[in-house]
């Protein structure tokens, strides 16, 4: 392989993941292409919660300054009966957990984060990212990769010795390599859920939010139909609100219509301020919440890899989808750092890795689900566990996930 090829990488998807790639590559002197099929970057979506394990990648990427500004450090995460507006726990955030986890718990709109990676990608050389890019196909060979893109209605050839899929849970790389193996593609699976999100200015549904939560914390609502959480964005000026209720199927992508009737259904027998919230924080998008089949492959050993939503989509209910992408990005790059000379043994290293990691980032979401909708014994079950169980212990029941830090691979 020609020293040029060597050390080019190519991505598919400008979204967190793959700016995030971006970055993390170059950071270790590679030059990148990432091409983006949308003629614009936009930035889909609404709020997302960054944990420390996220931040602490931002910080060494250099964005986490650039996000600060716009970002909000959150006192705590409140877990509320949506029926009483009883406060069943509280794990401190703010400085608590930055002490204890080094860096700090964000939260922030996507837009936000987006434009601070892209104002870092912007600042580096070997990062070039082309729009309007739509992967087609590609070949794999002895020297390397080439994908085949068409740009304004032709095609080119990019060249490189690894392609990293990070175009999200509809994946056009994933597809391709499944018809490469000759294999059906499903391009994801509905959860049965759908996620109602708003994000409305703080003098919008202020009042109403003041008066169920607190406006400098993560809150969510938990009942047996559905459950909901919200909390501050854009410096604090807006709240992002989403509501998790079961739904049929909508059109594929990141947000549609669904008959809103849905979400008003779910909050009968809820309290009235919480009622009242939910009439006044709209209009509402409705996204349907697809997964993706983590057994299926992440890696092909001639130079393939998925991460983020491409390789593992999942319910979003760990809030851990836009950390377990940056986590993704920045633990690939380092090890093909570290096996330069053998991207196959790299790719499968990498890939044994991360499966037990994001394995149990989906358990926990799946924990968290069957918890907030519980209904009957098993909802006075979690009561009586939260009541009896300390911030401490709560927070401490996070150091797993929050305090995470990659693995050094020893070669021997």
């Amino acid at each position: 392989m020609n020293d040029m090829r060597s050390r080019q990488i190519l991505i598919a998807g400008a979204g967190v993941a793959g700016l995030t790639a971006a970055l993390a590559f170059a950071k270790h002197g590679y030059s990148v292409q990432v091409f983006e099929q949308a003629q614009r970057l936009e930035a889909v979506g609404a709020g997302l919660q960054l944990s420390p394990n996220a931040t602490r990648i931002l910080g060494q990427l250099g964005v986490l300054d650039r996000l600060l500004p716009a970002a909000v450090r959150p006192e705590a995460v409140v877990l509320k009966d949506a029926a009483t507006l009883r406060e069943l726990a509280r794990v401190p955030l703010g400085q608590v957990a930055e002490t204890r986890w080094q860096l700090p718990y964000l939260v922030a709109h996507r837009a936000d984060l987006q434009s601070a990676l892209m104002a870092r990608a912007d600042e580096i050389a070997d990062i070039k990212i082309v729009t309007g890019a739509r992967l087609h196909g590609f070949a794999t060979g002895a020297h390397g990769i080439t994908a085949t893109v068409e740009i304004d209605g032709k095609s080119i050839a990019a060249e490189g010795f690894l392609l990293v899929g990070a175009d999200g849970v509809w994946s056009s790389v994933r597809g391709l390599v499944d018809a490469a193996k000759g294999a059906a593609s499903p391009r994801s699976r509905f959860s049965g859920e759908l996620a109602w999100r708003t994000t409305t200015a703080l003098s919008a549904a202020g009042q109403a939010f003041a008066a169920i939560g607190a406006p400098d914390c993560v809150t969510t609502f938990l009942h047996p139909g559905f459950h909901m959480v919200a909390y501050p964005v854009s410096g604090g000026d807006a709240f992002n609100i989403v509501a998790f209720t079961k739904g049929e199927r909508i059109a594929e992508g990141w947000s549609g219509h669904a008959d809103p009737g849905i979400l008003a259904a779910a909050v009968r027998g809820t309290a009235p301020g919480l009622a009242r919230l939910v009439e006044r924080a709209g209009p509402w998008l409705t996204w349907p919440l697809h997964t993706v089949d983590q057994k299926r492959p992440w890696t092909m050993p001639d130079g393939i890899a998925l991460i983020g939503d491409a390789a593992h989509a999942m319910t979003p209910f760990a809030a851990q989808g836009a950390a377990m992408a940056i986590e993704d990005a920045a633990t690939l790059a380092d090890i093909i750092v570290d096996f330069p000379a053998d991207p196959a043994q790299s790719l499968q290293i990498w890939e044994n890795l991360r499966r037990p990691r994001v394995a149990r980032v989906a358990r926990r979401g799946a924990i968290n689900r069957l918890a907030w909708h519980a209904a009957g014994p098993v909802a006075i079950a979690r009561n009586v566990f939260l009541k009896i169980r300390s911030s401490e212990k709560l927070a401490a029941d996070l150091d797993w996930l929050y305090g995470w830090r990659a693995q050094k691979i020893i070669r021997r």
